[in-house]
């Protein structure tokens, strides 16, 4: 569904191309104001049909949110994904949510330089009612900090101009906009005071579902007793804004862009008559930035997002028949590369979702082969019907968001080195992604297949923290590991081929088990069809040596299994068998359970 905004935050659940392409803004969360660097943790009874559907999970099985987004850990990385998501959504502006702290300027001069187009600095006050009460108490300062901080900043280095600055926490009346353009805030977002025009009487109970006035609910009986109307809360706005229109004639302002950073405008009370109000000094927030000659004190340019020199043009224009008439066109075409072409297949990927939506093409509709190094984000957000090869190796983010297409790298054919004691792709590879196939001949780095949660990957070995928050799709890894894997596991299961049976050692089992692959079992055919998928597009030596010699390898294999995960098949497994029966009363997180229950990544 289409909504103005769409949130990309760390877990990115439910994160697809077909998801980015429809919306105006896409807004990369780093933090919420009211618990900021804390993640998030959605209990397993929490997760029904509905919520597993949308964010490519399983119903029951708790899922986590990670503190940091994994493929940001500078300046620079931030960048690649505002230049990820512009190339999937080029008509979209992209959001960089801050929360209020002491050096939050800093950041958003990065966040300016990194060619986002808005930042917004969330306050400690955020309407969220799920959050903890020792985090909603101690946690986050006032948006007022945090907004002139970020204005003083970004005015001293000349790089106000260039970005909207919005804020946000409990602002509800034209005297809180009022101080927030006078602080230096273009733009300002208005929550709780909305949702009670829609009836929300604040009962602070929406982490219970149980919401009296179905607000804050996914309960079908209390969502009917939602009485909101949209009438209402555009009257409210009108209110709102005509109010705003009577404090600017009062201060003389004939247009908001004059208010903006005026914060001379603003003066601190001195009638209240409290000891702890006898300390406080304001002088440092209370600061009129005057820009430098040329430059602004609110967003009055737009950023260069580069992406005239994308590579995806060529693909668009190679490909064009084939989107058109929905796959009938095959496209077959071969390209050089090199590592300063960033986010190939993002920006045609948006196409095809654009006019395809989530189903995509039919299978090898679109047929790209590469020759060299590959630039970050490779086959970011890559959908269903486009399978890419590359002839080289590829930098950082690899698949990151694959939506079903197919992804296989392998070393250049006059290659000497031995591919399975090699990196071939960088860290973070296929972070969140919500389907698809990835076969890596070669070693991947760290963090492979974060936050996986349909895709299906062979590679011949990895980094640290592999799978590290899975919550579906299966992996294959036919070499060695490093440490922590499986951390945050909570779906999905992964293959290692334990040669030496030491993975043990390196295994997490916070949230996971390791079993052996029973020779017969469903496993191995699963496990063997993936070996013989990776053979099939590598032609890979170590995938041959493992098959040729399947019955003894077959022993040196480890399951790694979600125990949450395990629990839902097994209790799905009695439901289906009660059903069969007869006696189809077994119920299963609120509810009967249908005969055919859906799992991570399958259609609803």
């Amino acid at each position: 569904m289409r909504s103005a905004i769409k949130q990309v935050a760390s877990g990115r659940f439910g994160v697809t191309t077909e998801y980015l392409v429809n919306a105006d803004e896409l807004q990369i969360k780093i933090a919420q104001g009211a618990k900021p660097g804390e993640g998030g943790q959605l209990p397993g009874h929490k997760v029904d049909r509905t919520i597993a559907r949308v964010r490519y999970s399983t119903p029951g099985v708790g899922l986590i949110s990670p503190p940091p987004h994994h493929d940001i850990y500078s300046i620079e990385d931030i960048a690649q994904l505002i230049h990820d998501l512009k190339n999937v959504n080029p008509d979209a502006r992209v959001h960089v949510k801050l929360v209020a702290r002491s050096g939050v300027g800093i950041i958003a001069a990065g966040i300016s330089k990194g060619k986002g187009d808005v930042v917004l600095i969330s306050g400690d006050s955020g309407g969220t009612g799920a959050s903890p009460l020792s985090s909603i108490k101690h946690a986050g300062i006032p948006w007022e900090l945090g907004v002139s901080e970020t204005q003083q900043v970004l005015v001293a280095n000349g790089l106000r101009d260039r970005i909207v600055v919005q804020t946000d926490g409990q602002i509800k009346t034209s005297r809180d906009v009022a101080i927030a353009a006078l602080l230096g805030a273009d733009e300002w977002g208005v929550a709780t005071a909305a949702l009670i025009t829609m009836g929300c009487i604040m009962l602070r109970k929406c982490h219970l579902n149980t919401c009296s006035v179905g607000v804050a609910t996914q309960d079908p009986e209390l969502r009917e007793k939602f009485a909101g109307t949209p009438e209402a809360v555009v009257n409210y706005f009108v209110m709102l804004a005509e109010e705003l229109r009577n404090r600017m004639a009062e201060m003389g302002f004939r247009s908001v862009n004059e208010m903006i950073g005026r914060a001379d405008m603003l003066k601190q009370r001195d009638d209240i008559d409290h000891f702890k109000a006898q300390t406080l000094d304001l002088s440092r927030i209370l600061v009129d930035s005057h820009p430098i000659e040329g430059d602004h004190a609110y967003q009055c340019t737009e950023q260069d997002h580069a992406l005239e020199f994308a590579l995806d043009h060529e693909l668009i224009e190679l490909t064009k028949q084939t989107i058109e008439d929905g796959g009938k066109t095959k496209t077959n075409a071969t390209l050089d590369i090199r590592n300063r072409n960033r986010t190939v297949g993002g920006m045609m990927s948006g196409k095809i979702a654009m006019k395809h939506g989530r189903p995509g093409l039919p299978d090898d509709s679109i047929n790209i082969t590469f020759k060299g190094s590959t630039g970050q984000s490779f086959g970011a957000w890559v959908v269903k019907g486009v399978t890419f090869k590359v002839y080289g190796d590829a930098n950082d983010y690899f698949g990151k968001g694959l939506s079903g297409g197919r992804l296989v790298i392998v070393p250049p054919e006059d290659a000497k080195f031995v591919p399975e004691e090699n990196i071939i792709i960088g860290n973070v590879a296929l972070y969140g992604s919500t389907g698809g196939e990835a076969y890596i001949r070669g070693i991947a780095g760290e963090r492979f297949c974060v936050r996986n949660s349909a895709a299906h990957a062979v590679v011949e070995g990895i980094g640290d923290h592999g799978c590290e928050y899975m919550t579906g799709g299966r992996v294959v890894i036919l070499g060695p590991t490093g440490r922590n894997f499986a951390a945050g596991m909570s779906g999905g299961v992964a293959y290692v081929w334990d040669r030496d049976d030491t993975f043990i050692d390196r295994f997490n089992d916070g949230m996971a088990d390791l079993q052996p692959v029973i020779p017969g079992s469903e496993d191995e055919s699963e496990v063997k069809t993936l070996i013989e998928n990776h053979l099939n597009w590598t032609g890979s030596t170590v995938a041959k040596s493992v098959l040729d010699n399947w019955s003894n390898k077959i022993h040196q294999f480890k399951k790694i299994m979600p125990r949450d995960y395990a629990r839902i098949l097994r209790e799905r497994a009695e439901a289906e068998a009660a059903i069969n029966n007869g006696t189809a009363h077994f119920a299963l997180n609120g509810g009967t359970v249908a005969p055919e229950p859906q799992l991570a990544g399958q259609p609803a």
